[in-house]
């Protein structure tokens, strides 16, 4: 019985050896990877190896730490990656945003140089009125005006006679053409609404014709004769002071508030009635200061 025993002691001591050399291996094969891996990554961490109770070698601290550094390099370079695509589209829009400023101020800077240079130009007192209140289209006709009528002027050939002529006047629009030719002269719609039974057509010197329009309205201004044609400043506009002092009492002072009104509009401002309504609301509110006026209207 005594041999047996010790022959199977001799055994498990045989056995327990050959399972601390293979552990040994193992842990020899194991190390000798881990060093390879650890000289190729310059983050890897250094393994550590310990004793286990029964002699042999625990690899389980040196492979979570293994796997522990893998972890943390994979989470580093994808926080930079993400860093990265973050900071692109912040990039992007604070240099779109730079731009579309840059942009914004240039043209504000280019609306208020063309602002001033258009009040510098309507506050110029020096800038003299149209030349008979009218004005020239190029390669068609010159165009003179009074408050009742507006005349044109338009040059013909040599020997022309009215039977040689298409002369089309209605309320809103004038044609002129040579029957000799395909190409009308004039043909467009007019800017304002004329007296058709009181305008006429008459050649002269065989060279022009003269077309004289009645003006329907004959309190305003012309600003153009036809629709596209260059338009001329009506503010600058003034009725030669002879005819102004030869008209009576009560048409010059039409005349004269007309033309005040005219300014008044082209400025933005309240016209001469807006003016009288505006004042008799300001005399009502100084006479009634228990009313409350934040919702007037003026009509």
């Amino acid at each position: 019985r005594e041999k047996k025993a010790k022959a199977d002691r001799l055994k498990a001591e045989k056995k327990a050896k050959e399972e601390a050399n293979r552990k040994a291996e193992e842990v020899k094969n194991a190390k000798t990877t881990s060093k390879s891996e650890a000289s190729a990554s310059d983050d890897a961490s250094e393994d550590v190896i310990e004793l286990s109770g029964d002699g042999g070698f625990d690899i389980s601290n040196a492979t979570g730490a293994k796997a522990a550094s893998d972890e943390a390099q994979s989470k580093t370079k994808s926080n930079d990656t993400d860093a990265d695509m973050k900071s692109e589209p912040e990039a992007s829009t604070k240099a779109t945003a730079a731009a579309v400023s840059a942009s914004t101020s240039t043209k504000e800077s280019n609306k208020n140089d063309d602002k001033t240079k258009k009040d510098d130009s309507d506050d110029d007192p020096k800038t003299p009125p149209p030349p008979g209140n009218g004005g020239t289209v190029p390669g068609k006709y010159i165009w003179t005006q009074t408050l009742a009528e507006v005349n044109l002027t338009i040059a013909l050939p040599e020997n022309t006679r009215g039977r040689d002529l298409n002369v089309v006047m209605k309320k809103t629009h004038l044609k002129v053409q040579l029957k000799s030719q395909d190409t009308a002269i004039v043909d467009a719609k007019l800017t304002k609404t004329i007296i058709c039974d009181d305008s006429f057509w008459t050649v002269e010197d065989g060279n022009r014709l003269v077309v004289n329009l009645q003006k329907l309205h004959q309190m305003e201004w012309w600003n153009a004769v036809c629709i596209g044609d260059p338009e001329i400043d009506v503010t600058k506009v003034q009725p030669e002071n002879s005819k102004l002092d030869e008209l009576d009492g009560e048409t010059r002072q039409t005349v004269e508030k007309m033309m005040f009104d005219q300014r008044q509009k082209a400025l933005g401002l309240p016209s001469s009635e807006e003016q009288k309504k505006f004042d008799a609301l300001e005399k009502f509110k100084q006479a009634h200061p228990e009313m409350d006026f934040s919702n007037a209207k003026m009509s």
